[in-house]
C-alpha cells in the first residue's frame, strides 16, 4: 500500500499565505524572530541546568527536557514555514510530510506527558518533602523523562504509519503551513474512520489523562499549601509550583482555544476562516515554546541567578 501511496503522490503543494502574497515577508521576519527567541531562551534554560550544580535536581531536569522538547518541536515546522514564505512553489516530499509529521505528533504527546510528570514532582515537593528525595531520586526521575519521550514516539509512529498506508491519489494540495495530520488526511481517498478513532483515543491518553492528573494534584497541592500556618510560608510554597503551573495554564489554554473556538457558517467567509486557522495553528506552535524560558526565568530565582552567573563569566572569559 505505502508503494502504491508513493508512486501516486510523490509530493504534497502547502498553500501556506499563497493566496495572500503581501502578507509573507511580514510573517516571515515575524515567524523568524519568534525562532530565534525559542532557540536563545531555551538554549540558555539547557546549559543553565547543565552547568550550574544547583539546578541538578528533577524539577530542572524536566525543565531541561521541556526546553529540548521545545527546541525539537519547533524545529521540525519552522524551517519549513520559513522556506515556505520564500518559494514560490511551497512542495514536500511524501516521505519528508511523513518525518516531519512524526517529528511534530511525537513532540506534541511528548509535551503532554512531561508536563505531567513535573506536576507529579510538585506535588511530592509541596505534598510530601520529607521523602521527596527518596521518591524523586535519580533513578526515579530520568525513567520517567525517557518513558515520557518513549510513549510521544510510540504514539506518533502508530498515528503516521496509518497515515502513510492511505491511498492518495488525487488531491495533493494542503491547505497549511506544514503537513498537519488532520489536513493531510482529508486528501486521503478512502475511509478515515479508523485514523480518526486512533487519534480520538490518543487525544483521551495523552490530554485528557495528563490534564486529569494535572488537576487531581494541584488539588493537593492547593489543599496542602492552604494548611500552611504563616502567609510567608504559603507564598514561598506556591512559588515552587506557580512557573509550571502558568505553563500548563498556557499550554492546554491555547489548545482549548484553537480547538474549541465555534466555526464560521458563513459560506463567503471559508477563505478568511481557514486564513484565521492556520495562523492559530501556527502560532499556537510557536507561543508556548517561546514564553515557556520566559516564565521559568522571570519566576524562578535560582534560575536568574544562574543565568546571570553564566553571562557573566561569559563576560570574564572574553
Amino acid at each position: 500500500m505505502e508503494a502504491s501511496n508513493q508512486s501516486t503522490v510523490t509530493e504534497f503543494i502547502l498553500l501556506g499565505l499563497s493566496a495572500h502574497p503581501k502578507l509573507e515577508k511580514t510573517f516571515f521576519v515575524l515567524i523568524l524572530s519568534m525562532y530565534l527567541v525559542i532557540l536563545l531562551g531555551n538554549g540558555i534554560l539547557i546549559l543553565v541546568t547543565l552547568l550550574d550544580s544547583h539546578l541538578r535536581t528533577p524539577m530542572y531536569f524536566f525543565l531541561g527536557n521541556l526546553s529540548f522538547l521545545d527546541i525539537c518541536y519547533t524545529t521540525s515546522s519552522v524551517p519549513l514555514v520559513l522556506d515556505g514564505f520564500l518559494t514560490p512553489r511551497k512542495t514536500i516530499s511524501f516521505s519528508g510530510c511523513a518525518v516531519q509529521m512524526f517529528l511534530s505528533f511525537a513532540m506534541g504527546a511528548t509535551e503532554c506527558v512531561l508536563l505531567g510528570m513535573m506536576a507529579f514532582d510538585r506535588y511530592v515537593a509541596i505534598c510530601n518533602p520529607l521523602r521527596y528525595s527518596v521518591i524523586m531520586s535519580k533513578a526515579a526521575y530520568v525513567p520517567m523523562a525517557i518513558s515520557s519521550w518513549v510513549a510521544g514516539g510510540a504514539n506518533s509512529l502508530v498515528q503516521i504509519s496509518l497515515a502513510v498506508q492511505l491511498p492518495f491519489c488525487g488531491d495533493n494540495v494542503i491547505n497549511h503551513f506544514i503537513c498537519e495530520i488532520l489536513a493531510v488526511l482529508k486528501l486521503a481517498c478512502a475511509d478515515i474512520s479508523i485514523n480518526v478513532i486512533s487519534m480520538g483515543v490518543a487525544n483521551v491518553i495523552f490530554l485528557g489523562v495528563p490534564v486529569l492528573f494535572i488537576f487531581v494534584s494541584y488539588i493537593f497541592i492547593l489543599t496542602t499549601i492552604l494548611k500552611i500556618p504563616s502567609a510567608e510560608g504559603r507564598k514561598k510554597a506556591f512559588s515552587t509550583c506557580s512557573a509550571h503551573l502558568t505553563v500548563v495554564i498556557i499550554f492546554y489554554g491555547t489548545i482549548l482555544f484553537m480547538y474549541g473556538k465555534p466555526k464560521s457558517k458563513d459560506p463567503l467567509g471559508a477563505d478568511k476562516q481557514d486564513l484565521t486557522d492556520k495562523l492559530i495553528s501556527l502560532f499556537y506552535g510557536l507561543l508556548t515554546p517561546m514564553l515557556n524560558p520566559i516564565i521559568y526565568s522571570l519566576r524562578n530565582k535560582d534560575v536568574k541567578a544562574a543565568v546571570k552567573d553564566l553571562v557573566s563569566q561569559k563576560c570574564l572569559t572574553q
